[in-house]
């Protein structure tokens, strides 16, 4: 037997030991060469979305990429860990310290090779359903199935890196422990984790604090709060776990009662013994899923916005002709052929938006704006033409009301502090009272005012009878409506004038111009090209997540084996045998999934003030979801589990 047949029998041998990292290092290549075949396949370049589509994957292919390196890393410790003994039997039958690496990176390289194939091979067994689902997601008519030969070698070249990086600092993992340190690894318990009380009372006000400012945050404040929020809650949770638990262990310890009940007192006793061992795969598992959660389950919920864009673009077209267009009636002209030629019959409305120059009172500068003026009866006559209620009370005197130019800016706008505006050379002035129901003018078509962190908002809608005083305004602009049946029905129209749907006010042109039916169908195809990588990455963090709680399960199992068998044998029954093991490895699946569950409930708390529409159901279901797959898996490894410890007492 050669030297390379030793370290491959030794792999085989061992199938147990190897599977989670073997199957979960399959699937990252499998998942990574999906989404270099998406990204090479040809029809997507004549899609409209291939600039969002490509960015996307690109950072998914770097994702799963970088996670991937350090699941590799995480795994291969792990498993040196439980393999100190026969490395020790090895070194004291003569093999030397580099035959013993080499033996380690043939090892790492032989499970590496294995995966990269059995990837690729499931990687072209699901490319089809992968593209049909794909192009399902983000709208796509077909894609036929394409594969790539730059995915693949990308594919291969990516993790034949990966694997031969990690195989060469395996040595690292070892180090220069002594041979009785090898012989000793498996035998005896893992030192008492160290107890601090001042660091177990910083996780706990740390978790609260970062509980606290999520469940308060406001549209304006979560942007702000979302790192440091973050930080504290990644800081409190390793605190939580490597010194708290230590505190929560010795609480139920001195609780004679609960703890001499049954089988507690070996059950938190083993517990206490690991809890250094397993702070760090709890801490890791609960990290992962909660921004496994988080991510998808935000990008669930963004579909709801779809509802917010067709009150955003009540009218299917909106051309806005600045000052002196010279070619305003070419373009007008342009649009009702194209769309009579559609066969389709539209509705027009136009009206005048004033450009005047204004003052705001509590700008210590005076700095002249200049601020959109629209009078009431045309904001309601173009609400009107859409067909929708319009209850709005009328205005009188100087009473002003902030145009909302898109819903999404409603929840900073709520938080406003309403101003005042004098205008230059005259009397006359504007106070802000309150906000559009409607958006009568969509973004893109007016002057952008206000910002980022108080809300942007396209101008103000003011009475007829303060409007008629002005002498003169700096420009008037021309906007023109066209309202159609459905405005999903204008997707396409004017393509010769816009450019995927909008032409901004901001830009060069003598116009602005929004498409509502293009508009939308870029905007789901972008939404869905998120949820569609989100559900990639997603489940290849949560795989790897199940991965680390197997890990560790299994690097253990040998002494569990031996313990286990010590008590067969001084009178513990089977049946109490079976509930000491589901009693750890239930605590093991479920503490950091609940955590990571609380974690992601306030994290959507602080998410729901952002946004303008409920994503309560969205987030139930994600959590209901994984939480369900936690259970099954959960139930499969302890059957699994069970089995192993069972050899050692029948």
């Amino acid at each position: 037997m050669t030297f390379r047949q030793f370290a491959f029998n030794h792999v085989l041998r061992n199938k147990r030991t190897y599977a989670a990292y073997y199957l979960s290092s399959s699937f990252s290549v499998m998942i990574f060469f999906l989404c270099a075949l998406f990204l090479f396949h040809p029809d997507i370049q004549e899609n409209i979305i291939y600039n969002q589509a490509v960015e996307a994957l690109q950072v998914a292919e770097g994702t799963v990429y970088f996670f991937s390196f350090f699941f590799v890393i995480y795994s291969v410790g792990s498993f040196l860990q439980s393999r100190k003994r026969e490395l020790g039997i090895l070194r004291l039958h003569g093999m030397t310290r580099k035959q013993l690496n080499r033996m380690l990176f043939l090892e790492n390289m032989a499970i590496g090779g294995a995966s990269m194939v059995t990837g690729l091979v499931a990687g072209f067994i699901t490319a089809k359903l992968f593209l049909m689902a794909g192009a399902n997601m983000l709208g796509i008519d077909h894609l036929k199935f394409h594969v790539s030969w730059l995915a693949v070698l990308l594919t291969l070249a990516a993790f034949a890196v990966l694997f031969l990086l990690i195989s060469v600092c395996t040595s690292v993992f070892i180090g220069k422990s002594k041979l009785i340190e090898l012989f000793q690894s498996g035998s005896r318990p893992a030192a008492l984790p160290k107890k601090s009380l001042v660091l177990s009372i910083l996780a706990i006000c740390l978790i609260m604090l970062s509980y606290y400012l999520a469940a308060t945050s406001t549209a304006v404040t979560v942007v702000v709060r979302m790192v440091p929020v973050t930080l504290m809650t990644v800081l409190g949770t390793y605190l939580l776990y490597a010194y708290f638990s230590v505190y929560l262990l010795e609480a139920v310890r001195s609780r004679r009662k609960l703890f001499w009940r049954r089988t507690n007192i070996v059950t938190v006793s083993a517990l206490a013994h690991r809890m250094k061992k397993n702070a760090q795969m709890l801490f890791l598992v609960t990290i992962i899923s909660t921004v496994t959660f988080c991510a998808i389950g935000v990008f669930a919920s963004i579909h709801r916005l779809t509802y917010e864009f067709r009150q955003d673009y009540v009218a299917a077209i909106g051309y806005v002709s600045k000052g002196d267009n010279p070619l305003e009636s070419a373009h007008l002209r342009e649009i009702s052929e194209e769309l009579a030629a559609h066969g389709l019959s539209y509705k027009r409305v136009s009206l005048a938006i004033n450009i005047v120059e204004v003052i705001e009172e509590s700008d210590p500068k005076g700095k002249i704006q200049r601020m959109p003026l629209v009078a009431y009866s045309d904001y309601e006559r173009l609400i009107a033409a859409a067909g929708i209620p319009f209850e709005e009370a009328p205005l009188s005197g100087q009473d002003a009301l902030l145009m909302l130019g898109s819903q999404r800016e409603r929840p900073l706008l709520k938080e406003r502090r309403f101003t005042s505006y004098a205008v230059p050379g005259t009397k006359l002035g504007l106070v802000e009272k309150g906000i559009t129901s409607h958006v009568p003018i969509p973004e893109y078509l007016t002057l952008e005012l206000g910002g980022s962190m108080e809300g942007k908002f396209s101008g103000l809608i003011v009475s007829d009878e303060w409007l008629e005083q002005i002498p003169a305004a700096v420009q008037e602009d021309r906007y023109f409506a066209f309202y159609l049946a459905a405005p999903e029905q204008g997707e396409g129209i004017g393509s010769t004038l816009s450019q995927n749907g909008k032409v901004t006010y901001e830009g060069k042109e003598s116009y602005a111009m929004t498409v509502s039916g293009t508009l939308f169908a870029v905007q789901t195809s972008i939404y869905s090209t998120m949820l569609f990588i989100a559900l990639l990455v997603g489940t290849v963090f949560f795989i790897a997540a199940g991965s680390f709680l197997y890990f560790r399960l299994y690097a253990d199992l040998e002494y569990d084996r031996r313990q286990y068998a010590t008590m067969w044998k001084i009178g513990v029954t089977r049946k109490e045998i079976n509930t000491m093991v589901t009693r750890q490895i239930g605590l093991l699946f479920f503490v950091p999934i609940g955590m990571a569950m609380l974690h992601s409930l306030f994290a959507f708390v602080a998410l729901q003030s952002y946004f303008n529409f409920s994503i309560a159901v969205e987030a139930g279901f994600i959590l209901a979801s994984f939480f369900i797959v936690q259970v099954v898996y959960f139930y499969f490894i302890r059957r699994r589990y069970l089995r192993n410890v069972r050899k050692a007492i029948l």
